[in-house]
């Protein structure tokens, strides 16, 4: 009895895109499932896909970031959807993406031949399609090269039934209310065209064969020829490197640095402005552990951050576009913790009975963290304002009202209890959330000074921020931990206190004294935990890293600072440039959902003050 396609390619792969680490080839499915540094991921603002080094897209929602999964083989490896182009003899495998683009490129290598996949979320030339097109090249480059294909979509965890039915001349896939075409050049033999489509190929040197995948959802389907298909793929590399060309960076790592800026730029959902959080739900921070969550939302913290990363890539539309959606919500729904992309608040929290990457339950989409109460969001919000505002931009009277009533309510909230940064299940004055506040009231005078808020509060806010800094000064600074604790009271560090530099809390002493303490107790290896005791949870935070990065730079330590990059980046360095959430510090597996906003733009904002750019 033949093999299953899972079982076949279990067999044929042997896939590396760095030297092998812990004599485990890069590549390899483990019971199924790939590592996360084997992922590379494709969008065309409005979606991202995750291809993995085997040649299998394991991940797609459609037609939006936040819909359901058309592929889902992340976190059902025996049933979930892919579309994998895999070569059917033993192969070794070199990616990269190409320079200054999200099209990402995949050499194969077998003892017959050589042959190169290039993939693209299709986009033209003015701008994202109307539809969603994933387009896949394959050429071959010497002697030749046998595939398999499969593309089975996704059964929503047995909630929907695909079938295929024949609308004109074209056989159409359905998934619920999404439907689409696989659509190939005359190269490829279909053997098999129901729930799933399998079929072979072959590429000799000189010859090229195209794949596709065009849908959407409750709209008209547009047929596209294969030839415009394999055209935009090479448009979609154009537009990106014209966009990637236009960022203000010229220090000597800027390759690492547009890499993250275009990680960060696959996270902007442009049907509205909004920013994703990460692309993917349930990736596990620890394998086998409970903290699974859904991070297709966009956060008032993320938001903040990667606006002020666009900044200062001189990314000026994007930040423009993305302070605008958080001010719309503001005003709308409050200081919520997050929402949808759409800008709505957060469903419910629901479970989803899928096995999870690497059997780690639960799998779940919503996320509960909205309702919370946290503080760090007012610090998040005016950082954001500031830093749009020392670009040479200008409020409006509509948005300088909305600040003002966040400053007002900031300077009476700061005294309460709330569950900090890092989203926690017991509320307490965290010190990090007390920082926040400062941070908030004093951007709001700076404001208030440059014109660009009314001045009627502006002395009061003045006055709170003197008194919440004299807080932290009582009651937040340990002279046994000689550093700032997570808490009064506590003897727990935590690594975000890291950011304190950047938001210019006064103290340079204490904040030298509070980086060297974490980096004791927190540190480990090249990376660091979010807080104390959280070891045996998760994995190490990777933006912790970075903001210690810039915290030492910032102080004047840039020696530390360049070797603490130097290591973070070598650890790093394991696949084409995604960046997880987390990652375990003893093997170096990427841990998290991805690719994770908040791991990139903390590394743009390291880059961004090592480089010593005079970014705005």
């Amino acid at each position: 009895m033949a093999k299953t396609l899972a079982a076949l390619a279990s067999d044929v792969l042997r896939a590396t895109t760095r030297p092998a680490r812990d004599d485990v080839c890069e590549g390899v499915r483990d019971d199924g499932y790939l590592r996360l540094e084997d992922y590379g991921a494709l969008g065309d603002g409005r979606s991202v896909a995750l291809s993995g080094a085997d040649g299998s897209i394991d991940w797609w929602c459609v037609p939006n970031l936040d819909s359901q999964p058309l592929f889902d083989r992340l976190l059902d490896p025996e049933e979930g959807g892919r579309f994998s182009i895999t070569p059917t003899e033993p192969f070794t495998v070199e990616r990269r993406y190409l320079p200054g683009s999200n099209v990402l490129e995949t050499l194969f290598i077998t003892d017959g031949g050589r042959a190169r996949l290039t993939e693209s979320m299709n986009s033209g030339t003015a701008g994202r399609l109307p539809w969603t097109e994933l387009a896949r090249r394959i050429d071959g480059l010497d002697g030749a090269v046998r595939f398999r294909i499969e593309m089975r979509p996704g059964r929503r965890a047995s909630g929907a039934s695909p079938y295929q039915s024949k609308i004109g001349e074209y056989p159409v896939f359905h998934v619920d209310r999404v439907l689409g075409l696989f659509l190939h050049s005359d190269g490829v033999v279909v053997e098999r065209a129901d729930e799933a489509v399998t079929g072979v190929l072959t590429v000799a040197q000189g010859q090229r064969e195209v794949v596709a995948i065009v849908a959407g959802e409750d709209e008209p389907l547009v047929v596209p020829t294969i030839a415009d298909i394999d055209e935009r793929i090479d448009i979609s590399d154009a537009e990106w490197r014209q966009w990637s060309h236009r960022i203000d960076y010229d220090g000597e790592r800027r390759p690492a640095f547009i890499r993250s800026v275009l990680a960060l730029k696959l996270l902007l959902y442009s049907p509205t402005g909004a920013i994703a959080a990460a692309a993917t739900t349930s990736v596990p921070e620890g394998i086998g552990g409970k903290k699974n969550y859904d991070y297709r939302y966009a956060w008032i913290r993320d938001a903040g951050y990667t606006i002020k990363a666009f900044l200062a890539a001189g990314a000026q539309m994007e930040a423009k576009a993305a302070f605008t959606w958080l001010l719309k919500r503001l005003a709308e729904h409050g200081p919520r913790v997050c929402y949808t992309l759409d800008g709505a608040l957060v469903p419910d929290l629901s479970e989803i009975d899928v096995p999870g990457y690497r059997r780690s339950k639960p799998v779940q989409v919503g996320n509960t963290a909205t309702d919370q109460n946290q503080h760090g969001v007012y610090g998040d919000i005016f950082e954001t304002a500031a830093r749009f505002v020392s670009c040479g931009n200008i409020l409006d009277a509509s948005s300088a009202e909305l600040l003002s009533h966040l400053a007002d309510r900031c300077a009476d909230a700061w005294r309460q209890k709330d569950a900090g940064i890092w989203e926690l299940e017991e509320s307490q004055h965290y010190t990090m959330s007390k920082i926040s506040c400062w941070q908030a009231l004093a951007r709001a005078v700076e404001l208030a000074d440059q014109g660009q808020l009314p001045t009627t509060c502006r002395d009061r806010w003045s006055r709170e921020r003197d008194r919440i800094a004299q807080w932290i000064e009582d009651e937040c600074w340990s002279e046994t931990k000689q550093a700032f604790v997570f808490y009064p009271g506590s003897d727990k560090l935590d690594a975000s206190l890291a950011l304190a530099v950047r938001f210019g809390f006064d103290g340079r002493e204490r904040l030298e004294k509070t980086l060297d303490a974490i980096d004791r107790e927190l540190g480990a290896g090249p990376y660091h935990y979010r807080y104390s005791d959280v070891w045996a949870e998760e994995g190490c935070f990777l933006a912790c890293t970075f903001w210690m990065i810039e915290a030492r730079a910032l102080l004047g330590q840039r020696d530390r600072a360049e070797a603490a990059l130097a290591g973070i980046s070598e650890a790093l360095d394991r696949g084409v440039g995604i960046m997880t959430e987390m990652a375990d510090p003893k093997t170096g597996m990427f841990l998290g959902n991805l690719p994770q906003g908040l791991s990139h733009l903390a590394h743009v904002m390291a880059l961004d003050v090592l480089g010593g750019q005079d970014a705005c």
